[in-house]
């Protein structure tokens, strides 16, 4: 793992290198002035010689200007190199879940995916700055404090050194302690986050079944959660900090008690005690660092833990595992083939079992049955939103997992009854059909949508702001919106997955006939209930439990007498 860690390092060699440079001599000028006040006591004070006490100053204060500069740049771009290996994790992992399949969303909260991009990774910035550069410095400093007190006092230096060990261990029995901690304070933020994005997703449901005090009293369960969470981890660090505190004092009084008892037996001169209680805090210093170090590091490796665990997480679906030389399909006729197809979502038995249906370009096929017989699926397995279990399936004769992700699907478009718009312009929004289309392109698709009226009745025209989810548009602006998309798209082979079920009859027709216009010359596959809005289809499909177990025509099928002609009455009741 620290390997991985280690290897954030590699684009910023030379900040590091500069970083660590300053830090050493920053550390090494801190050993200078005990020596300095040592020379000036019991050489420069004796001689009364004022120029020379007085240039011995001026060399301190120069120590003490160079050593200031050095602590900016430490302070400065040693934050910088952290902040910006915190950032470099960061878009890793962003990049690896857009790569993540369907079934790993499924699986997961979108508030656990916030908190693992965010809180996770707060503290690595902070453990890669200071966690090699601190414990570095840290010894070389100790070890320097500790040879230059030898050399005045080697019975001092010693007997002050015994205390050493016993503050790492317990910094180190206070560290696996924190490890628990932060293991659960991480868990309990992302239960956290997940809470309040769905309740700020939801709050339209919320408030209009008036259950508000219900999200209330959920919140503060995990509110109350993530703070005693908070707590048991900084109870640790302050048990720990706290002795080690009066440890640490325990040395300084040990020193002033005992140098005092080598002055007055003439074993130490007033020079060498005042440098060896300087040295002393010096030495300190550095174990208060490797505690800090030792503090931060439960943190800063949990959250790094965590990351590397989303970061090997493989996607079920990823190009052509079984085909290296995986194709990259400039254009697809759409002919669609699925042979004896299988497939099942995790942990439940098979939704489809051995689907044999063959689709012709150009042909609009609609897929009708009863909710949870597999339509959705179907039309899902195309793009490979998830893969099959058994079986093929093939486009003009390809079979799609030998196909390269990006290119397949850039030959299929999905209109869908919920739609989803990102929080931006009209212009964006449409735009997202094609990144690079002109803006000639972008009004083109929007006038086949039938969106130019209510574009042109906004003040703002294309760059009139939609809200999250598109909040400030009615259902049928969205659709239009998701409609002039897919026109910008151009795919072979378009879905639409109960498009207009929820819109009224007006805007139903409306959206309807820009739906007939997209779906010429395109292979179209529509989902739908409402079998009005499907019975000038090419072919219905009727779907059960059973699988594909009717297929022709509206009128072919009601004079079967079956599945569908059962539907069609339960519907319009002839």
């Amino acid at each position: 793992m620290l390997k991985r860690f280690f290897s954030y390092y590699k684009p910023y060699k030379k900040l590091f290198i500069l970083d660590f440079s300053c830090a050493v001599i920053a550390a090494l000028l801190e050993l200078a002035f005990p020596l300095a006040v040592h020379r000036v006591v019991d050489d420069l004070l004796p001689s009364s010689n004022w120029n020379w006490i007085l240039w011995g100053c001026v060399s301190l204060l120069g120590i003490y200007i160079i050593s200031a500069a050095l602590h900016y740049v430490v302070t400065y771009w040693g934050h910088k190199l952290g902040i910006n290996i915190e950032s470099d994790m960061r878009k890793d992992l962003f990049t690896h879940v857009q790569k993540l399949s369907f079934r790993f969303f499924d699986n997961n909260k979108t508030g656990h995916l916030v908190s693992r991009m965010t809180n996770d990774l707060m503290d690595i910035g902070e453990i890669a700055h200071h966690g090699p550069e601190d414990f570095f410095i840290a010894l070389m400093t100790l070890t320097g404090a500790f040879a230059i007190m030898f050399t005045i006092n080697p019975e001092l230096a010693v007997l002050t050194f015994i205390i050493v060990p016993l503050i790492i261990s317990l910094s180190l029995y206070f560290s696996k302690k924190m490890s628990v901690a932060f293991t659960r304070f991480f868990t309990d933020i992302a239960d956290f986050n997940a809470r309040v994005e769905n309740n700020v997703s939801g709050m339209r449901v919320v408030q209009a079944f008036s259950n508000e005090d219900h999200e209330i009293a959920q919140f503060n369960e995990n509110n109350v959660r993530f703070r005693d969470s908070k707590l048991i981890a900084y109870r640790v660090m302050a048990w720990n900090s706290s002795i080690s505190y009066i440890l640490m004092k325990i040395v300084t009084l040990f020193v002033l008690l005992c140098g005092t008892w080598f002055v007055i037996n003439k074993d130490m001169t007033y020079g060498e005690f005042l440098a060896f209680i300087l040295l002393s805090n010096v030495f300190l210093g550095p174990i208060q660092q490797i505690n800090g170090v030792i503090e931060m590091y439960p943190k800063g490796i949990d959250g790094f833990k965590r990351f590397t665990e989303m970061l090997d997480t493989a996607p079920d679906v990823a190009d052509a595992p079984d085909a290296p030389d995986a194709i990259d399909v400039g254009h697809l006729e759409g002919d669609i083939t699925f042979l004896e197809v299988s497939f099942g979502y995790e942990g439940k038995d098979n939704v489809l079992k051995n689907i044999n249906l063959t689709i012709r370009a150009g042909e609009t096929v609609a897929l009708v049955g009863p909710s949870g017989a597999g339509k959705t699926t179907i039309c899902s397995l195309l793009p490979r939103f998830y893969d099959i279990k058994e079986g093929s399936l093939l486009i003009d004769g390809i079979e799609t997992r030998k196909m390269t992700l990006a290119s397949l699907r850039a030959q299929i478009g999905i209109v869908q009854q919920d739609v989803f718009l990102f929080d931006g312009s009209i212009r964006e929004n449409i735009a997202y059909g094609d990144l690079n289309a002109s803006e000639e392109d972008i009004w083109e698709a929007a006038k086949r949508a039938q969106l130019e009226d209510i574009i042109l009745s906004q003040s703002e025209g294309m760059d009139t702001m939609i809200g999250e989810r598109g909040v400030k548009l009615s259902g049928g602006q969205k659709q239009r919106l998701s409609i002039a998309r897919m026109f910008l798209k151009n795919p072979s082979i378009l879905i639409l997955d109960e498009a207009t079920s929820a819109l009224d009859t007006e805007t139903e027709v409306a959206i309807q006939q820009a739906l007939t216009e997209l779906s010429i010359g395109r292979t179209t596959l529509v989902i739908a209930h409402r079998l009005a809005t499907i019975k000038n289809a090419d072919r219905i499909i009727v779907v059960t439990e059973e699988g594909i177990v009717e297929q022709g025509s509206h009128a072919e099928l009601l004079d079967v007498q079956g599945a569908y002609s059962r539907l069609h009455q339960a519907q319009f009741g002839v």
